[in-house]
Parts: C-alpha cells; structure tokens; sequence
C-alpha cells in the first residue's frame, strides 16, 4: 500500500490547496481507511470510530491488543449526546474549562459505539483535540475519528509526520503533517462514570489543574505500576508496556543531582542518557539525549518521545532516563518513563523519607496526608495500627487486661466504654493506658517502616511527640488551623453540636504545642478540604526535595 502525504503544516495558507487536502483525508476516512492526525499531545492513527471493520484495521497497523480501547475524537460537547449517555454535568464543566485541549473523559456509552472501539467496556473514551488540522478533517469527515497514537504498538509514540511515516508507511492510506506537537504527551485521562472521579492517565493537562475544577480526583494505581494481565484496562495505556525503545530502559528518580550520580555510577559506555540539559556535560563520551531543563517539564513533555525513538537508529545495551517529579507535567512525563521501562525504577537518594505528622482534630491532617498519598507516600495511621494490635497482638493485650482487668469481654472484644470510663477521667490512669500503647506501638511502626524499603513514609500520629515516634522521622510537621474554622469543620464532618466540639477542641492540646515542638507548621485556613490538599502538595514536595538533597549531601 502507497500512503499518501499530505502537509498542512500550513494551514492557513493558499486557502484552496488545504480544502482539498483536508476533503481527501475526510473521504478517506468515511470510507473505512485510516489517516494518521496530527493533534496537540501527539500524533493519532485515526479511523471512524463506528466502523468495526475500519477500527479493526488500527489494531492490525498498530499490532495493539484488542482489549486496550480507543479514544473518540470529536470537535466539541455537542458531540457528547450523539456518542455518550447519563451525561454527568461535570462533563460539560470540563469541556467548557479544557476543551480543545489534552483531556479525555470517560463517560457510558451509546449503543451505536461498537464493542471493536470501546474494547467491550461499557464506556467510552471522548475528547477535542486542540489542533485546527484535526478539527477541520473530523469536522469535514462528519464522524467521530478513533485514534490511538500513531506508533507501532509498544514503541514511543509519535511527536512527527516523519516518526509516522516511519512505523506506518505502507501500512496506512495517508499521513497529514500539521507540524511538531506542542504538548508532546498524550491527553489526560479522567473517569467520571464513578465518585470521586479517578484519573486513569497522567497528560497534557496536569492533575493539579483538573482538581482545581473537579475537586478530589482518585489517582488510579495503574498510574504507579503496571497492570497485571488479567486486569481490566479501562482506558487506553493502562495496561500493557508502552512508549519502549529496543534497548532496555531503566528510570532514576530523586533528585536531579543524586538521579545525574547515580546514572553516572551505574551507565557503563554502551549505554545510553536520558538527562536534563545541566547535566549533559556529565555523561561524555556516552549517546545522551536531554529533556530541557530540570525546571522546565513543558519541554520534558514534547521531548520525551523524541529522546526514547532516537535511541533506536543507535546501538545502545540500555538506557538510563532521568526522572522529574510528580508535580504538573512531571507527573505525565515520569508515567511515560516507566512505562517504558515497565516500571523498572531506583531511587536514586535511596534516602528513605519518613515525616511525622501531627495536630489536633479538625485541623485537616486527612487533606495533608491525602497530598502525601499523591506524592506517592505511604501513610502509617497509628490510629489503625493500634486497632488491629489489639486483634494480632496478645502482648498488647495481656498488657491491657493487666493494668485494667475486665477491659475485654469473654469473647475477647475490647470494651472501649468501660475502658474509656475509666482513663478519660483520670489523667494518671490514661497515663498508665498511653504506656503501654506507646511501649508496644512504637517498635511496631518501626517495623513497618524497616520492612517497607526505601520510600516515603508519613507516619499520622496525634500523639507523635509524646510516644516518641518524632524520633523515627527526618521531619515533623504540626497541622494547624484556627480553632473556630476547627468547630466548624468538625460540626460538619461529625453532625454534633457547636458545644460538643468545642468540647473536643478543649480536650486535646493546643495549636501552640504542636507548634513549639515540631520542625515545621502547616497552618490551615481553606475553606475548602480540596484546596488545602493542593497547598500541602506543595508544601511537602518541597520539603521532601530538600531531605533528600540533604541526604545526599550528607552521604557524598
């Protein structure tokens, strides 16, 4: 097959000659074949999404499973009820806030959607690509384009005409250039067919943005690690290895400092680079490719592709990549990364990050534990280890039954109304209670921690000074927030009275303690739980950037 090339890299040039060109690949595409598009994020090798046969072509061109679905591409909401059915309102929010842009959502499909496009799924994938050539050819072609990247299956993706027409020459009827893509990473992609709704894929549009609209957004695990093989993949680059060059890759994250030393120890010289711009003077004598500045994750995400494509015309044993940081673009640009290394990562600071986090209630530790969890943080609730030692541990509980016979019951449950008679209103008896707690609990959260590996901890504590567990951790944080903001937060979470949670309030120690004792203080005045998450994201991929430079330098 000859594929024909189209270029529109100049679309608003002679007015005629680009008509024509944009009704060809209209008419290619109405008539079952396939067109590979330039859009915003990357390049996609489109078809009609309502025709089986033409869709099933992709996944022949391609060599793509027949079980990873396809995108819908459409030129705006208005298209949504044609393909779409139990429209949430948030969908038309979204499209008024981001589209055209790098945001796909998942909504419940139309039946006329065929299972070949939706790999079977209930739903579908929709989106309006920010780019006038694809919107003109799928305005002109009257039907929604299906179009996963234009890339042989597996391989990086591709950013160019000339990356297309490399995997998919003769494989294709037409390839229409509209130039380098701007974005560089494919689009975003948001399930709003559940509560809160889940980000699928890291992309062009950063999840700080989405949150910003949406609220809370659950961080779906296929975002962190691989699929296994009998999970379901309900978006498009779930599931299987994607983004691969030949050579094996492997991903150093950390800071941009201890990541560029790590490479540089292990990279031997039939190795190949991937490094940020001010670290390329390191690696020579070795092939590098770079991606921008280390403060620059605009131009990480358009040159990521580019950089693991090359690697290919090279003879290179393996490829070491630099890694950026979760936050913005970063987060796309390191979920590309180890895809393609199939989640192949060392951390470069190995440096195990543990905080302690504490404050009274109502403060919103949850939000700021929340932001640790999005950082990709473990959290160590002491609250919940301490419930299930008193199920696992006999210790714990011959302690218990020792210092306050007939705390449990005969069948072994832990009475907490008549244990909680007697400790709350006698300060030396909840004294004794906090002992053994303590003693017990400590070596416990040390074990978990030990066990766990490198990483990064948090350990929730209320009583975090006082049992001594600060010890643990390389920084401790106090969550605080004005008490009458804490009263109202609490009558809304708990529905009780304003007179029970001042109650409460007056019960627990004061913002003043946690302050005077702990490294750092996160002073809470959102108003709205969401908003305090995204400034305590901030706040804590500061501090933990700052461990860990720390840490190397301690152990440099």
């Amino acid at each position: 097959m000859q594929t024909i090339y189209y270029d529109l890299r100049d679309i608003r040039g002679q007015q005629k000659e680009v008509e024509e060109k944009v009704r060809a690949a209209a008419k290619i595409l109405r008539e079952g074949g396939l067109v590979a598009l330039p859009t915003e994020t990357v390049y996609g090798l489109g078809a009609n999404g309502l025709d089986p046969n033409a869709v099933n072509r992709i996944f022949e061109a391609k060599g793509r499973p027949q079980d990873n679905p396809l995108i819908l591409h459409i030129t705006g909401a208005q298209w949504l009820p044609r393909f779409c059915q139990d429209i949430p309102p948030m969908a038309y929010t979204l499209a008024r806030k981001f589209w055209p842009g790098p945001l796909t959502m998942i909504l419940k499909r139309k039946a006329n959607v065929p299972d070949e496009t939706t790999a079977k799924l209930d739903t579908v994938a929709v989106r309006c690509p920010n780019h006038p050539v694809a919107l003109a050819i799928i305005r002109e072609a009257g039907v929604p384009v299906a179009a996963p990247s234009a890339n042989t299956s597996g391989r990086p993706s591709c950013t160019s005409a000339a990356d297309v027409l490399e995997d998919m020459g003769g494989k294709i009827e037409a390839v229409v250039d509209g130039g380098s893509c701007s974005v560089g990473v494919e689009s975003t992609i948001l399930d709003l067919t559940c509560q809160p709704p889940r980000l699928l894929r890291p992309g062009g549009l950063p999840l700080e943005a989405l949150e910003q609209v949406v609220g809370t957004v659950a961080v779906d695990k296929a975002v962190t690690r691989a699929l296994q093989m009998d999970e379901v993949a309900r978006a498009p680059g779930m599931k299987y290895r994607h983004y691969a060059p030949k050579a094996p890759v492997t991903v150093v994250t950390g800071s941009p400092d201890a990541s560029a030393r790590e490479i540089l120890r292990r990279a031997g010289e039939g190795a190949g680079v991937i490094c940020f711009d001010e670290y390329a003077h390191l690696f020579d004598g070795r092939r590098v490719q770079t991606l921008g500045s280390s403060f620059d994750k605009q131009a990480q995400a358009q040159r990521v592709f580019a950089a693991l494509r090359t690697f290919d015309e090279c003879d290179v044993t393996e490829i070491y990549a630099q890694c950026p940081d979760n936050q913005g673009l970063g987060l796309a640009v390191s979920n590309r990364l180890k895809k393609a290394a199939g989640f192949h990562v060392i951390e470069a600071d190995a440096a195990r990050v543990v905080l302690g986090i504490t404050g009274g209630t109502g403060a919103g530790k949850t939000s700021a534990l929340d932001a640790i969890r999005d950082l990709g943080g473990t959290v160590i609730d002491c609250d919940a280890v301490y419930h299930e030692m008193l199920t696992g541990s006999a210790a714990l509980r011959d302690a218990i039954s020792q210092c306050f016979p007939g705390a449990f019951e005969a069948d072994g449950t832990l009475n907490r109304k008549k244990l909680g008679e007697e400790v709350f209103g006698q300060k030396e008896r909840l004294a004794q209670l906090n002992e053994i707690i303590f003693r017990l609990l400590v070596p416990e959260v040390e074990r978990m921690v030990a066990e766990g590996g490198d990483g990064l901890y948090a350990i929730d504590a209320i009583n975090l000074l006082e049992c001594g567990l600060d010890r643990l951790c390389d920084r401790t944080v106090a969550v605080t927030a004005p008490v009458e903001l804490r009263v109202r937060r609490i009558m809304a979470r708990d529905g009780i009275t304003e007179q029970y949670a001042r109650l409460r309030i007056s019960a627990q120690k004061t913002d003043e303690f946690y302050r005077s004792r702990c490294d750092y203080e996160l002073n809470n005045i959102a108003e709205l739980p969401e908003q305090f998450r995204q400034e305590a994201r901030l706040f804590f991929g500061r501090l933990i950037e700052t461990i860990r430079q720390e840490k190397c330098r301690e152990n440099n």
